[in-house]
Order: structure tokens, then C-alpha cells, then sequence
């Protein structure tokens, strides 16, 4: 980074400007921040791939006067010795009760009795409007209050599409404050353990907070204004991604700080070294981070396409906050803010006797056995992959835990051949109907059909699924049915339904693996190859990233299995975790490996090698820790998905950080050497003899000290 910049944001004077210009910005962004759960898309269309059959059938659906808004809840009744004459009075109370809810749409249907006579089901078309996901869970929680009050031993549960989503409302309501508020407490708790001062770790989270409510002001803007789309579960990334990186990004340039206060008297001029000499580091790994997630765009699946933007929205504003604010505030702060342990000019640096000196030393003899055993171990981690089934989660597994609908859910089943308010669709036209009807009906997956709805020229066709609507056996029914429709009537009828969306959901995830993972890889790549104007190490880098992400899967699934008891996920699960680990882990590369090149222009790669661990093993092992943690508060939420994406990811920070990078592409760089260059010029400067001592380009051995770190 230049220095002008990087002088002017250590002004003397224009650091007052920095501040007050970003005090002014969090005032303004702060309100706006708060709104944007108002921009939030949670409906079925912000989710689903555009293209897919399931999403025209909603489509055409509303075309044909079908209301979106319109979910059924479905209460069903339930006595195992079977219902008395007062259970059937109970429930008929509250058919009149709920008859007159607000949100009632229609009429309610039902009692239906059970075969077994142990059961008893009731549908409740509800419409909330469009703000559904909102507005669906009190309305739910109204009507679960009502029919608990039954009489003794009568089990009564709200489920359907409407108990459902009340659930997964509840699950995301506050998550936005809960997540914020956990993850600065584990990033205060390891910034303590790191920094060993009381009063240091204030200014990177005062940062990352203030990147935080711009970010979230710019998306709130972009989402009103520009129809970007936001759900929950981007919204509650955009938080994590924030926090994590941006107190990764501020470990990164306090340590080079820290290091410059050892080699000038004025702290002014040490910020103006630390941005300029960190800063090209922060600024590339912060736009690989960006450019991965704009990748994400080239996804299928909308939720996907609209995380993408908001996450680099989140990376690019929190990398302009922290290399303007946060040297600001370190400089008006001075060298007290590191008090008891201030870096004081002309002490010794400690990295240079340290902990990642002693590994660095410890690797130098045998760097290739190294490699080649820590890959070993890599590679046997990743066959545990297998294990993991990116098929989708049921219902039941979405949730960490027993809702009141996926109880529900299962009592359905024990007493009813089809769970009501979950059916098929299927859209056609008015001469088709008769035809599709009578197709549908012939497959044995289909427990009843109802007469074809007729409005002008299009039909729609309403059936009932023989099995649960998330089971294998309903998805293979839909297929079967795309493919004998296609021979039924004038062959243009589309499926749609809760399980042929379940099912293009997943077939859109598996296209989205195949194409953006590899375009994810080849920008990283490419950004690798200009950063460090190489090929050799840009290429060994995304292997050993590719390695830790493939060992990561593995011990998650491992983790999954002992932990949660469920190996199932969803399928877009390996992209997420890929999109993090690879766009994230590749930060930690790129500061170790910008060093080392750094040094090697005077020093040679080897030597290099061992100074760039040494001088930054411990920043990047504490940011690893940070980003791991961050990420791991993602657990604490009731939802499967979310817990297994925060555990993947910590697990693989942690791996790449402590393994890989540490002693995988160090043991690399020692091997292979200055061809880790090729085809630059540095690749041609004389490296290290085999005896330990450094070749200078005149021919004279300088004895080597592995783990001093040197200033170029």
C-alpha cells in the first residue's frame, strides 16, 4: 500500500478527521441498520432457483388465483387409548374459535377422524399478508394456546406448512442480537488472552462494531433501493462474517504495528510502516474474500446468489474501516493502549525466540517428511468424507431438538395416510386436466386426488402424497410424475409442491457445487498468481487449502455423527463451507507468504521461510482462533444447517491455521525452495546450501539463525 495513504491515515493531525468522519457514519448507519430485518425476503421465491419446474408451478399457481400468502396450519389431535366423546367436543370448540381468527382465509376444515379412531386433524387456511415470516408465529402461538387447553391426556400439535415456518421464524427471531452479542464476548475473551492487555482489545472490536452497522446500513440501502436480496440466514452470516474478519484483518495490522513500535521512536511513523508494509496483505486477502464471494452470484439457487453481494459488501466495508479507523485510533491512543506489555523502540522483538521459532527449527532438517506425513495424515481425514450425505435434511433433522411441528409432524403419520396441507401440484391446461388428473392418479404414490380447479384456459390438479412430503419415496413419486406427465395430455404440465421444491432445491445445490466451487478456485488463483507474481506457489497454496477443506468435511462428518447423531445435510452444505474456508483460509497464506516473499528478496527462500513463521505464526494462529470461534457461535442457534456450517468452518480454520499453514506450507517452502517463485526472478536468486548457510548473489555463506525475524 502506498505510503501516502498510509501516512495520512497516521496523520498527526488528519487522524482526528478519520474518527470524527466514522463517528458520523455509525451515527447515520446505526438507525438504518436496525431496519434491515424489514428487508428481509424469508418467502419461498428468495429461496428457490429460478429456473426450476417447482418455482413456475408457484408461479403459474398465483397466476390461476392461488394466493402465496396462503399457509395452512394443520392441528392434529391425539389419545393412544383412543378419543372420548369429550375430545370430540374440545376439538369442535375449537373449530368454532378458530373460524373466527383474523387471519383466517376460508373456512376451516375438518375434524377428519383417523381410521384408528386414535386421532383427529384439522386444516386452518391462514393469510398473514406478505410479511408472513414475521407475522406467522404469533398467529401459530395463538392457535397452539387454544387447542392445549383440552382435556387431560390430549395431546394436540400445530404443524403444517404454517407450524413450520412458525418454528423456523422463532428459531431466527433475535439471532441477529444473539449472535452479535456471542460473538464479541468469545472475540473479547481470546483478544484478552492474546493481546494480555486490558484496554488493547476495546479498539479492534470498537472497529469491527462500526464496520458492522455500515455494512448493514449499505445492505439495508442496496436491499430497499436496489432490490438486493436479503434473507435471514445471509443477514445472520453478514454478522459473523463481519466480526471474524474484521478482527482478523485488525490482528493482522496490530502485530505489524506492535513490531514497528520496536524500530521507531515516533508512533506516527510506525503506523505509517505497519499500513504501508501490511497493508497490500490485508487489502489482497480482504479482496480475495470479495471476489470469492461474488462468485456466489453464478449460483442457481437465489439464496445462494443473494448471499454473495451482502457478504462482500460485509468484507469490502470492514476493510476500509479497519485500514483507516483503526490506525487512527491506535496512534491518538499510543503505546499505553498495549500496557502491561508495551513494545517500547529498540527492544527486542520476541517473535524471534518464540513458539513458531522453535517449529520453524524443528521443520528445517527434514521439511520433506514433513510435508509429505502432515499430507498423509490430510488425506486419511478426508476419506472420512464418505460419511457425510449432502441429500438434504427432512424436517425433523432441520431442527436441533423436537418442535411442536415436527412432533406434530409425526403424529400425522402415525394415524393419517397423508399429512394434509403438504400435497402435490400440478399446473396444466383446462383441455389437459382430465388426462393429468387421471396420470396422477395412477401412480401409486398418490393417495387421493382432487377435481381440477378450472380457471379460463389452465387447470391446476391438487393431490395428496401417499408418504411424508420430505421422505425419499415422495421425491421419487414427483419424479416419476414429471416423467409420465410429459406424455399426458399436451405434455406442458409442471409439479410443484413442498416436495418438488425440496427436490429442484437440491438438484439447483448440486449444479451450484459443480460450477462455483471450481470458479471460486480459479479466481483465488488468479489473485495468488498476480499478489505473488509466481505459479508454483499460487498452485501448491490451492492444493493445500483444497486438502484442509476435504479433511475439514471429513471430520465434520465424524463430529456430525457423534455430536448431532445425523450425517445428512443439506446439499448445498459443501459450497457454503467451501466459500469460507477457501475465500477466508486463503488469508492466512497470503500474509504468511507476502512475508516470506518480503524477506526473501534479501535473504533467500529458506530463511524466509522460517523468518515469516516466526514473525507471523502467533497473529495468525490468534486470528485463526478468533474467525474459529465466531464461527462456532453459529452452533448456538436451534437449526441444523447453521450449527453444521459453524462447526465445519471452525474445525477447518483451525486446521489450516495450526496444520496447514503452520507446518504443511512451510515444510513446502523449505523443500521446494526459491522455485517457489518460478517463473519470477526470484526463483534465480541463490537459496540456502544444504549445510544451513544463506548464499548471497556475490557468493559469500552468511551463517544462517533460523527464526530471527529480519526487517528488509
Amino acid at each position: 500500500m502506498g505510503r501516502s495513504f498510509a501516512s495520512r491515515v497516521s496523520h498527526p493531525r488528519l487522524k482526528w478527521v478519520v474518527l470524527v468522519v466514522w463517528l458520523v457514519l455509525a451515527a447515520v448507519s446505526a438507525p438504518l441498520a436496525g431496519r434491515l430485518p424489514d428487508q428481509q425476503e424469508n418467502d419461498v421465491a428468495a429461496w428457490l432457483p429460478a429456473e426450476a419446474e417447482s418455482t413456475r408451478a408457484l408461479e403459474l399457481q398465483t397466476e390461476l388465483g392461488s394466493d402465496p400468502d396462503l399457509i395452512p396450519a394443520v392441528v392434529v389431535y391425539e389419545r393412544a387409548a383412543g378419543l372420548t366423546a369429550e375430545d370430540a367436543a374440545a376439538v369442535q370448540a375449537d373449530v368454532e374459535v378458530l373460524g373466527g381468527l383474523e387471519a383466517l382465509d376460508g373456512e376451516v376444515v375438518g375434524p377428519v377422524p383417523s381410521e384408528d379412531g386414535q386421532a383427529l386433524q384439522l386444516v386452518v387456511p391462514l393469510n398473514v399478508g406478505p410479511d408472513g415470516w414475521e407475522a406467522i408465529a404469533p398467529v401459530v402461538d395463538g392457535i397452539r394456546a387454544e387447542v392445549s387447553d383440552g382435556p387431560s391426556g390430549l395431546d394436540a400439535y400445530v404443524t403444517g406448512p404454517a407450524g413450520s415456518a412458525a418454528d423456523s421464524s422463532e428459531a431466527f427471531a433475535g439471532i441477529d442480537g444473539t449472535l452479535l452479542f456471542a460473538a464479541l464476548g468469545v472475540v473479547v475473551l481470546i483478544l484478552l488472552l492474546t493481546y494480555r492487555s486490558p484496554v488493547l482489545w476495546v479498539l479492534p472490536i470498537f472497529s469491527a462494531v462500526i464496520a458492522l452497522f455500515c455494512s448493514q446500513a449499505v445492505v439495508y440501502l442496496l436491499a430497499r433501493y436496489a432490490d438486493l436480496t436479503v434473507n435471514a440466514q445471509s443477514a445472520s452470516i453478514l454478522t459473523v462474517l463481519v466480526v471474524g474478519a474484521g478482527t482478523d484483518y485488525a490482528l493482522l495490522l496490530v502485530a505489524r504495528y506492535r513490531e514497528e513500535l520496536r524500530l521507531h521512536a515516533d508512533r506516527h511513523e510506525a503506523m505509517t510502516e505497519a499500513v504501508h508494509r501490511a497493508g497490500p496483505a490485508v487489502l489482497a486477502s480482504g479482496g480475495t474474500v470479495v471476489l470469492g464471494m461474488l462468485c456466489l452470484v453464478a449460483a442457481e439457487m437465489n439464496s445462494t446468489a443473494g448471499l454473495g453481494p451482502v457478504a462482500a459488501i460485509g468484507v469490502a466495508v470492514t476493510l476500509v474501516v479497519l485500514m483507516t479507523l483503526l490506525p487512527a485510533l491506535l496512534v491518538i491512543c499510543g503505546r499505553w493502549v498495549f500496557w502491561p506489555v508495551r513494545p517500547a523502540f529498540g527492544s527486542a522483538e520476541p517473535s524471534a525466540t518464540g513458539f513458531w521459532a522453535r517449529v520453524g527449527a524443528a521443520l528445517r532438517p527434514r521439511p520433506r517428511v514433513t510435508w509429505v506425513v502432515t499430507s498423509l495424515l490430510l488425506l486419511l481425514a478426508c476419506t472420512a468424507v464418505f460419511r457425510l450425505d449432502p441429500s438434504g435434511l427432512t424436517q425433523a433433522e432441520g431442527f436441533r431438538g423436537e418442535p411442536e411441528s415436527v412432533q406434530g409432524d409425526a403424529a400425522a403419520a402415525r394415524h393419517f395416510p397423508a399429512v394434509a396441507g403438504n400435497s402435490v401440484y400440478v399446473v396444466t391446461t383446462a383441455d389437459s386436466a382430465p388426462e393429468v388428473a387421471e396420470t396422477v392418479a395412477a401412480d401409486d404414490g398418490i393417495a387421493e386426488v382432487r377435481e381440477p380447479q378450472v380457471v379460463g384456459d389452465d387447470a391446476l390438479v391438487e393431490a395428496s402424497l401417499a408418504d411424508p412430503f420430505d421422505s425419499p419415496a415422495a421425491a421419487d413419486t414427483v419424479e416419476r410424475l414429471r416423467v409420465s406427465l410429459d406424455d399426458a395430455g399436451d405434455g406442458q404440465a409442471v409439479v410443484g409442491g413442498n416436495t418438488a421444491l425440496n427436490l429442484d432445491v437440491q438438484t439447483a445445490s448440486q449444479r451450484d457445487n459443480r460450477v462455483v466451487i471450481p470458479l471460486i478456485m480459479l479466481v483465488v488463483l488468479a489473485v495468488l498468481g498476480v499478489l505473488l507474481r509466481a505459479v508454483v506457489a499460487p498452485l501448491l497454496l490451492i492444493a493445500t487449502v483444497v486438502l484442509s477443506f476435504s479433511a475439514a468435511l471429513g471430520l465434520s462428518a465424524l463430529l456430525f455423527d457423534a455430536v448431532l447423531g445425523v450425517t445428512d445435510t443439506d446439499s448445498s452444505f459443501p459450497l457454503f463451507v467451501f466459500v469460507f474456508l477457501v475465500a477466508l483460509g486463503i488469508d492466512y497464506n497470503i500474509f504468511l507468504m507476502t512475508r516470506v516473499r518480503e524477506e526473501a528478496v534479501d535473504h533467500g527462500t529458506r530463511r524466509a521461510a522460517l523468518v515469516g513463521l516466526a514473525a507471523t505464526g502467533g497473529v495468525i494462529t490468534s486470528a485463526g482462533l478468533v474467525l474459529a470461534a465466531t464461527f462456532a457461535v453459529l452452533g448456538t442457534l436451534p437449526l441444523t444447517f447453521l450449527t453444521q456450517l459453524g462447526i465445519a468452518v471452525a474445525l477447518g480454520v483451525l486446521l489450516d491455521t495450526i496444520i496447514v499453514r503452520s507446518v504443511l506450507v512451510t515444510a513446502l517452502t523449505l523443500d521446494v525452495g526459491r522455485w517457489m517463485w518460478w517463473p519470477s526472478r526470484l526463483a534465480r536468486r541463490p537459496d540456502e546450501r544444504p549445510d544451513g548457510a544463506d548464499v548471497p548473489p556475490g557468493g559469500a555463506a552468511v551463517p544462517a539463525e533460523p527464526g530471527t525475524p529480519v526487517r528488509t
